[in-house]
C-alpha cells in the first residue's frame, strides 16, 4: 500500500486534496505519510476560497488554516448550527496572516461572541476588501468607522440586524467608501430619513431590502 502511495506526485495529491472540503478527512489524510502531509498543505496554498460554515473550529485551529492558506480571496467565518468558537482572540491572529491584505470578500455572519475590536483589527488589515458580511454581530459605529477608513475599494456590506449601528456609523461608510453599491440594513433601528438622506449623497446606492412608506421600493437586485 506505502509504494502505491509513493507512485503519486505529490502536485496530483495536493489537486485532489484541494478537492475535499472536509477539515477532519484532510486532518486524517495529513497523517497518512510525509508525502500526503506535504500534498495537503499544499492544497491550502492553491484555495482561493477558505470557508468554516458548517464546522465547529477555536481560534487557533481556524489561524493555522488561514495562515496556510496565503493565496484566497475568499474568507468565510460564518457562525454555523455547530455554533462556531472563533472569538476577537481569533481575529487578531488571523489579521496576522499574509492573505488577509489580499482578501476581497470577508463573512463574519452570525458571530454573536465578537465585538468591535476584532472586527477592526481584521479590517484594518484588508485593504483589498470589496464585499463584507457582518449581519448578526453587535458591532457598533465604531466597526463601520474602521470600515470606511481602512476599506476605500468596498462595494457590498451586509449589516443584518446590526442593531447597535446608528446613522452615523452609515454616512462614515458612504462618504468615504466611494465605490459602495449595495447596502443590507435589513432589521436596522435606523429612520427611513436616514436612508434618503444617504442616497442623496450616492444616487446609486442600493439599500435592501428597504421600502418608502408609499410602498415604492428603493432599488434591489
Amino acid at each position: 500500500m506505502e509504494a502505491e502511495i509513493e507512485r503519486l506526485p505529490v502536485d496530483l495529491l495536493a489537486h485532489i486534496f484541494s478537492l475535499i472540503s472536509s477539515f477532519r478527512d484532510l486532518a486524517k489524510a495529513r497523517g497518512v505519510c510525509r508525502k500526503w502531509k506535504s500534498g495537503v498543505e499544499q492544497s491550502f496554498v492553491r484555495k482561493e476560497r477558505l470557508s468554516f460554515a458548517g464546522w465547529k473550529v477555536d481560534d487557533s485551529s481556524a489561524t493555522r488554516l488561514v495562515q496556510a492558506s496565503y493565496n484566497i480571496k475568499e474568507l468565510d467565518i460564518s457562525r454555523s448550527c455547530w455554533g462556531c468558537q472563533i472569538t476577537d482572540e481569533g481575529l487578531y491572529m488571523i489579521s496576522s496572516a499574509k492573505c488577509v491584505n489580499n482578501l476581497m470578500s470577508i463573512s463574519l455572519w452570525g458571530m454573536a461572541g465578537i465585538t468591535d475590536n476584532g472586527v477592526i483589527q481584521l479590517v484594518s488589515k484588508a485593504a483589498s476588501l470589496q464585499h463584507l458580511n457582518i449581519g448578526g454581530t453587535f458591532i457598533t459605529d465604531e466597526s463601520l468607522f474602521a470600515i470606511a477608513n481602512s476599506c476605500p475599494h468596498l462595494k457590498s456590506i451586509v449589516l443584518w440586524s446590526c442593531r447597535h449601528v446608528t446613522e452615523n456609523g452609515l454616512f462614515a461608510l458612504v462618504y468615504k467608501c466611494r465605490k459602495l453599491e449595495s447596502i443590507n440594513v435589513w432589521g436596522m433601528r435606523v429612520p427611513v430619513d436616514c436612508f434618503i438622506s444617504l442616497l442623496s449623497i450616492s444616487p446609486a446606492l442600493q439599500i435592501k431590502p428597504l421600502y418608502w412608506p408609499t410602498a415604492t421600493a428603493l432599488p434591489v437586485t
